[in-house]
């Protein structure tokens, strides 16, 4: 096998991640908000908080799984 000297992460990677997961946790958070069982406003921000870094974690695996076989896909049709 041939050593590529490629990045795998670059600067922009990181920055579309970046912006992808606020975008993701963002969107999660408001949705979050109305399935909180509680009255108070700060409980319900904790809650949708929790649940939504959780989704967002699951998001960033996802991401990174999808850059891995998208990755493999490109190099294997060279």
């Amino acid at each position: 096998m041939a050593n590529s000297e490629q990045k795998l992460v670059t600067r922009g990677s990181l920055i579309v991640d970046t912006v992808l997961l606020v975008a993701f946790f963002i969107y999660f958070f408001n949705i979050l908000q109305s399935h909180v069982p509680a009255t108070e406003k700060t409980w319900i921000y904790v809650g949708a908080a929790y649940g939504a870094s959780c989704l967002t974690g699951v998001f960033w695996l996802a991401l990174q799984m999808f850059r891995v076989v998208l990755r493999f896909q490109r190099e294997s049709k060279r």
